[in-house]
């Protein structure tokens, strides 16, 4: 881990401006950002550790928590909210058997809500791993999940 950390900073030159950039290179490599990580990033970076953890809390896209390989993110805005998605939030909770902010022991699956995915035209959305499907419903939720168990590639938009 020190040497892929170590790699990744010397990509930005160790400059702190890029502090974001470096802590999201390390989430994807590492799939969160463990304690140790983020100390390593500070001595790297010449910065207090305090001010890389308030990084990595202050935004939502990262994560301290280890997450699933697979990424599930569904909008409860209120155009998705109106259209089912409590039912769809409901249904994936009962069927990963976790609830929405947390990871399944396995590391299969993370399921959070979102406030807004920006395409209220096609709620309610789930988004897998950053793509989008519209129209979601109980039964397509179960199409997404069974493709994912197969290791098949969802289709955009299902």
């Amino acid at each position: 881990m020190e040497s892929k950390i170590r790699e990744i900073c010397e990509r930005y030159e160790a400059d702190r401006c890029f502090l974001v950039p470096i802590l999201q290179d390390v989430q994807q490599a590492l799939n969160y950002l463990p304690r140790a990580a983020l100390e390593q990033v500070g001595v790297e970076l010449g910065i207090p550790l305090s001010r890389v953890y308030e990084v990595a809390t202050f935004y939502r896209a990262f994560s301290l928590q280890p997450r699933g390989r697979t990424h599930l993110s569904l909008c409860t805005g209120t155009a998705c909210h109106v259209r089912g998605a409590p039912l769809v939030r409901g249904h994936l909770e009962r069927r990963l058997g976790i609830r929405a902010g947390e990871t399944t022991p396995d590391l299969a699956y993370t399921f959070e809500t979102v406030n807004c995915l920006g395409a209220c035209a096609l709620g309610p959305i789930l988004t897998v791993n950053g793509e989008y499907h519209g129209h979601i419903t109980m039964a397509k939720a179960d199409k997404i999940l069974k493709k994912m168990e197969k290791g098949v590639e969802t289709d955009e938009q299902d």
